[in-house]
């Protein structure tokens, strides 16, 4: 029976602030693991690049939004409940109902039917004068409450007509309307007879008045900042062990050390001789110097040679 106009964080933020650290901490996992792993499995090329992008964490940042918005809905959801029970404890009479706007008269009244045992669902709180805003369960029944803080006019039998249709359209097992006025004659005529509780201000300051705590009790460990707190950082810790543990591993470097580029044994030159290592001189090499006796005649002799044909090729310079 949500509003058609409720956003998923509207959603989140009216449920207990604890499932939502936990869908937060769902729609993460789905992203960042599920999508991978799910179209990992397949045998379709497409979606298995897909899969394998997702394992590669391509697709976390959507997740670090999802959890991030759930996260936030989990705090107002959590400040809000807070927000509802000082709203409710501190109202002295009909004076401080009207200084209300028409969010804070729908919070007070959830809150006063829970404290009267009900399960309340706010229906998005989302306009000053909608349809259902509060849906009750208790003992298996199904109430339907709409909320009207009209401080000058009286509440018309068309509005009680239009939840009866409401109970009818849902089934619901009864109807209340809480106003902060009174209503006229001929919309108390129309309920007579049916299930359908109109109350009235003072009807309800009254019911306010009956669910107060006089002193406000020591608050549970769920109820402080402290628990909020310490769910997201447990969350966090646990999405940290679980991205550094599925990082994939990459081949340490290889060193490359002066015996790795060293020739092997077998491509190393075998020891040669002194003999075999000198150089084998040409015949008409005049760049080297003679070192023996033998070499050193041979070497006047080709000078001796050069000399001569040099001489005859000449021309003598006049």
């Amino acid at each position: 029976m949500a509003k058609k106009n409720q956003s998923g964080i509207e959603l989140v933020a009216s449920m207990p602030w604890p499932a939502g650290v936990l869908t937060g901490f769902i729609a993460y996992l789905a992203v960042r693991y599920g999508i991978g792993w799910y179209f990992t499995a397949s045998h379709n090329p497409y979606l298995s690049g897909l899969g394998d992008a997702s394992s590669r964490g391509v697709y976390a940042p959507i997740g670090w939004m999802l959890l991030g918005g759930c996260w936030i809905a989990a705090s107002a959801s959590f400040f809000g409940k807070n927000k509802r029970r000082v709203l409710l404890d501190t109202q002295t009479g009909l004076d401080s109902l009207h200084r209300m706007d028409w969010n804070e008269f729908e919070m007070l009244t959830g809150e006063a039917f829970r404290r009267q045992g009900y399960d309340v669902t706010e229906n998005g709180l989302g306009g000053a004068d909608g349809g259902i805003d509060l849906i009750l369960r208790k003992g298996g029944r199904t109430t339907l409450v709409q909320c009207k803080q009209w401080r000058t006019r009286q509440i018309s039998v068309n509005v009680v007509r239009e939840m009866f249709g409401l109970l009818t359209h849902h089934r619901a097992d009864d109807v209340k309307i809480v106003a902060l006025g009174d209503y006229t004659p001929d919309a108390r005529r129309f309920a007579q007879g049916k299930p359908i509780e109109l109350v009235d201000g003072s009807e309800l300051i009254a019911t306010v008045h009956s669910v107060q705590r006089p002193k406000m009790p020591q608050p549970r460990f769920i109820e402080t900042p402290m628990a909020l707190i310490g769910a997201m950082a447990i969350g966090l810790l646990v999405i940290t062990v679980l991205n550094h543990a599925t990082r994939p591993t990459s081949l340490p470097a290889r060193t490359i050390s002066a015996e790795t580029i060293a020739p092997s044994p077998a491509a190393r030159p075998r020891y040669l001789p002194v003999a075999a290592r000198v150089r084998t001189v040409p015949a008409n090499d005049y760049s080297h110097t003679p070192q023996t006796e033998a070499e050193l005649r041979d070497w006047k002799r080709r000078n001796a040679e050069a000399m001569k044909i040099l001489e005859k090729t000449t021309k003598e310079v006049p």
